[in-house]
């Protein structure tokens, strides 16, 4: 895929981190400002004035894309999705923005780095919140980037629902904490481990977390409580990829998100909750994961099954009823 090395884009076969124990090794992500609205940042509220890069099959990325539907910031934040498959530029979009034009119908994401930093180095990774009126990226870590969208344009006619309410934050971090270290990026430690090791020392605490989902979720409807929050949202698009993509392709086998009774109809109530659903392309994220693997999947076979119904009846409802 690739990377930039000082602003200079460097394609590669290698796709993944790798530590000396043959585990995967998550990037660090380098743009790290915030969109304020006290006036001590550069990045102030302004209708249209940013803009997300995505992929559907990325699911960093949707994290963003649902919570630009939920808080309903389609008129104030514009965004462009990337490609499902990525070529030897890594992600690139069939579409520009303002001054980022395409060549021959492709604008890699590479450029959007290197135009806001010269010297970048590091990967070039989605999603991207880009400042259109400074010309450059605001943040390129997703857990931030939600919470910025889910505050930072209330005052210009967003949607009120808080999905980060103050009082819950303590819950919310200690759920995310765990949930992103062995669920979210445990089920790719699995998919990309070199060593039987490393497989397996990624694979107990993902199903270890998993379970410890399944026991909270019988006790309320939500992740953190009674209430939708950020927390459900980062953890909706790992189990919506779970049995289609990580089960099979990245070998996290020992039960599937159906298989839970409480994690199964909870991922249905998400998806039936406006603002998930239409974000969701399965078919895409299987293209995406198992066509461009050639260490995990080097015929590039996609598999046709399984069969899922997120519209079937979930019965989480039933918790609002006992509050």
């Amino acid at each position: 895929m690739g990377k930039l090395i000082n602003g200079v884009w460097v394609s590669s076969e290698e796709q993944t981190r790798i530590g000396e124990r043959g585990d995967f090794v998550r990037g660090v992500t380098k743009f790290r400002n915030w969109i304020g609205r006290d006036g001590t940042s550069p990045h102030t509220p302004e209708p249209g004035r940013y803009h997300l890069f995505v992929a559907h099959n990325c699911p960093w990325a949707h994290r963003a894309i649902i919570v630009r539907n939920l808080k309903r910031l389609q008129d104030l934040v514009s965004m462009t999705v990337a490609h499902f498959r990525r070529n030897e530029d890594g992600w690139w979009f069939p579409e520009g923005i303002d001054d980022f034009t395409p060549t021959d119908g492709k604008l890699p994401l590479h450029v959007v780095y290197s135009r806001s930093s010269g010297d970048y180095t590091g990967s070039a990774t989605v999603p991207v919140l880009w400042d259109r009126k400074l010309k450059t990226i605001v943040s390129n870590e997703s857990a931030e980037i939600i919470q910025m969208l889910n505050d930072a344009f209330d005052d210009l006619g967003a949607d009120p629902i808080d999905l980060y309410p103050e009082a819950q934050r303590p819950a919310i971090d200690a759920v995310n904490e765990w949930v992103y270290s062995d669920i979210n990026n445990g089920v790719y430690k699995c998919g990309f481990a070199r060593t039987q090791e490393a497989y397996e020392e990624a694979f107990v605490p993902l199903f270890r977390s998993l379970d410890r989902a399944e026991t909270l979720l019988g006790e309320h409807r939500y992740l953190a409580g009674d209430r939708l929050t950020l927390a459900d949202v980062r953890l909706f698009t790992t189990l919506i990829r779970f049995d289609a993509v990580y089960f099979g392709h990245f070998k996290c086998n020992l039960r599937r998100i159906i298989d839970y009774p409480n994690l199964g109809p909870y991922m249905r109530d998400l998806f039936q909750t406006p603002g998930f659903g239409e974000t969701v392309q399965i078919e895409l994220y299987k293209k995406g994961y198992y066509g461009r693997s050639p260490g995990i999947n080097p015929r590039g076979i996609i598999p046709l099954g399984p069969e899922q119904d997120f519209t079937a009846a979930h019965d989480r409802n039933r918790f609002d009823a006992d509050a």
